[in-house]
């Protein structure tokens, strides 16, 4: 099975969410499953089918993250990346398409991501085609949009 890339505070993310998960959710929706069946026949009750419908929602999510959890491999960013080194996931890394505004962002994993909060997936587009490649590299960029080149213009 192949692992799957986290930083701590991703791994960390991940495991509050499921510690969450475990303790407090499935109180909730046990308690509302209990509260549905009291509230008559079951066959009509939408409260009781939309409590299943979350319980299996909260379920699914648990065995996803115990999964995901156990197949993680730990970002270890030790903030010694050098200008000659190789971009890794991990590397936060700074990119110029053209005449547009330089991009700054950090590689993670697929579980991770968030391009909001500038992390790029290790298996998005621009991630997958900037692994290995080093500062000043020109890099050939393959979306379903098209292809375009960036220019990494910093590594650290």
């Amino acid at each position: 099975m192949p692992s799957n890339f986290l930083t701590k505070e991703g791994f960390q993310k991940l495991q509050d969410e499921l510690e969450h998960l475990r303790t407090v959710k499935r109180q909730e929706v046990a308690l509302r499953l209990h509260e549905a069946m009291d509230g008559g026949e079951l066959i009509e009750n939408a409260e009781y089918e939309a409590a299943k419908n979350e319980q299996a929602f909260v379920e699914g999510r648990i065995q996803e993250l115990d999964i995901l959890l156990a197949t993680a491999s730990i970002i270890e960013d030790n903030g010694k990346t050098r200008k000659h080194d190789a971009i890794h996931v991990g590397s936060k890394v700074t990119i110029k398409e053209g005449n547009f505004e330089a991009e700054t962002f950090t590689i993670v994993g697929a579980a991770e991501a968030n391009p909001r909060e500038g992390k790029i997936s290790n298996e998005s587009p621009i991630g997958k085609s900037i692994l290995g490649h080093k500062l000043g590299d020109v890099v050939r960029v393959e979306t379903p949009g098209g292809t375009y080149n960036v220019k990494i213009i910093k590594v650290g």
